[in-house]
Order: C-alpha cells, then sequence, then structure tokens
C-alpha cells in the first residue's frame, strides 16, 4: 500500500497545500461513456429516489453490474460523489450504478437501508433493459455508503418486519461481492454507541434502544453464505476506526466466507480521495472483481 502520514493533520496539511495529488471527482463524461440519468426508482410520499447508470458502448453484454453507495455520515453527500469510479469502471468493462437514499433530514434509521434493498431490487429487475446480468451485482461503498453496502449485502431485515433476514445473495438478488471502503460495521462498540453520529441516525440511545444499535450492525447478520467481502481502511482513520474493519474480518475468517483486507498504513478517513490511494484501491478492486464477478 501508498504508504500514509501516521498522524491525521500531516495527512490533511499535504492535501491543503497540494502536495498529495487528489484524484479528480468530477470528471467531464467521456463521449464513449453513455450516462442514463435520473431513472425513479421509488417514491416515498411524493420525493423521487432516483439512480444513474454508466455503460460504455464497446463493453461487452450482459456485464456484471456494480452499484456505488455514496458515504456522507448519512446526512449529506450525493450520488453522484462516486463519478471516479462509476466512469473508470465503465471503462473497464463493467456496467456501473449510483443511487440516491434517503438522507437524516428525511428520517432517520431505517429509511435509507429500505431505500438501498429497493433500488438492488430495481436493479435486479431492470437488467436486462440496460444490458448487466443480473446474477453479478456488486455493492460498493465508503463511510456511511460501506455501512450501507454491508448491510444490504450480509441481509438486512427490520425487526418491524417478521420472518428471515434476507441475504442478497441467496436469496435470488445478484449480489455476489461487496465492497466495504473505510465503513462501520458495527454500531454496538462503545466508541460506536457513544458516537454522535450514529445516535443521531439511529435516533436513539444505547441506553433508550439497544436492540437498535444491534439490528443497525452488519456484523449481526454474518453467516457462511455472505458474499466475499474487500475491506479497505486506513489505519489512521479517527471517524470510522480501522478495528471496526478488523472486527469485521476476523468474523468472516471464522465463517469461512472469501474476505480480502487491506489496512493502508497511515492513511486517514476519505483516503481515496488522494490520487496514489484511489489506484490502489482500483488495482485492490480489480483483481477482487476478476476473481469473484468473472
Amino acid at each position: 500500500p501508498p504508504l500514509g502520514y501516521y498522524f491525521t493533520v500531516p495527512a490533511y496539511a499535504a492535501v491543503w497545500l497540494g502536495i498529495e495529488k487528489l484524484a479528480d471527482l468530477e470528471p467531464e463524461i467521456p463521449e464513449d461513456i453513455e450516462e442514463i440519468k435520473d431513472k425513479e426508482y421509488k417514491n416515498v410520499n411524493g420525493k423521487s429516489l432516483q439512480l444513474d447508470i454508466y455503460r460504455s458502448e464497446n463493453t461487452a453484454r450482459p456485464a456484471p453490474l456494480l452499484v456505488f453507495i455514496h458515504g456522507g455520515s448519512w446526512k449529506s453527500g450525493k450520488r453522484s460523489d462516486y463519478l471516479v469510479y462509476l466512469l473508470s469502471y465503465a471503462r473497464k468493462g463493467y456496467i456501473t450504478a449510483t443511487l440516491s437514499y434517503r438522507l437524516l433530514r428525511d428520517g432517520p434509521y431505517p429509511a435509507c437501508i429500505e431505500d438501498i434493498t429497493d433500488a438492488v431490487r430495481w436493479l435486479h429487475e431492470n437488467a436486462e433493459c440496460y444490458g448487466y446480468d443480473p446474477s453479478r451485482i456488486a455493492l460498493i461503498g465508503g463511510s456511511a455508503g460501506a455501512h450501507l453496502a454491508l448491510l444490504a449485502g450480509y441481509g438486512w431485515k427490520s425487526s418491524d418486519i417478521t420472518g428471515d433476514n434476507i441475504n442478497m445473495q441467496s436469496a435470488g438478488f445478484g449480489v455476489k461481492a461487496v465492497v466495504d471502503i473505510y465503513g462501520p460495521a458495527d454500531l454496538t462498540t462503545e466508541y460506536a454507541r457513544n458516537h454522535s453520529l450514529v445516535t443521531s441516525f439511529l435516533d436513539k440511545t444505547w441506553d433508550e434502544a439497544p436492540e437498535i444499535f444491534i439490528e443497525a450492525s452488519p456484523v449481526h447478520y454474518l453467516d457462511k453464505n455472505d458474499p466475499p467481502t474487500l475491506i479497505l481502511h486506513g489505519t489512521s482513520d479517527r471517524l470510522v476506526p480501522v478495528s471496526q474493519s478488523e472486527r469485521l474480518k476476523e468474523i468472516l475468517d471464522s465463517l469461512e466466507v472469501p474476505c480480502i483486507f487491506h489496512p493502508l498504513p497511515g492513511w486517514p478517513h476519505t483516503m481515496d480521495i488522494v490520487l496514489r490511494v484511489n489506484e490502489f484501491c482500483q488495482n485492490k478492486m480489480d483483481d477482487f472483481f476478476r476473481q469473484y464477478l468473472n
């Protein structure tokens, strides 16, 4: 991995001072990439939830589908935040998608994860129309988006709904792989359950409703049938400690679920805005997708 800074302040200073070259986070859409914008996958009380799809005219079809879920502490962010990945992977022979979901201002948990699972269902049902393979879908997210990708991939089910957990792989929704980029996996740790971002997201404190913290934790749903998982996490992350990913890796290994974990020494949260880190992440994602989607 590219060597980082070990302390958060020097890392961010290197970005602010221009020492580190940044990835192009707002690239132009090239002529050979088709952008299918603003497809409504769901409408909630008049609020249209939409997704965008990107594909190259040269891509052999049906291609694998990569679904990118933006981060932003469950309260901010937009689906275009991952254009750098969406366009890169559209050029590499994949069809890519990115979606909007309800943020905290539109309602606390479980609104956002309900939207993610509904979007995956919509994408699965509309595969033939857009030329991707509904049996080869990967979910990729960063930070809060990684948390939602893990929840959906591992089989989130609200306690308000009767029945067994829905595993997106075994239930026939085609999720064959999950990529977790510095995402929280266990909201029941002392650090997580006392963090204001988590309590705002869940609209509860641990003392009020510990069962909600459990229900919203991806590690709660792990079993031997879960999809292969790639984890990328900076060891200097002060917002989402790398121990979250270490814990996830430990449980996946115990269940013999394929898991590849790349801790990046000395890198903080949102590390992949730095070009050399972004290139490393894409390199590892390339290998992972070749192994589990192709």
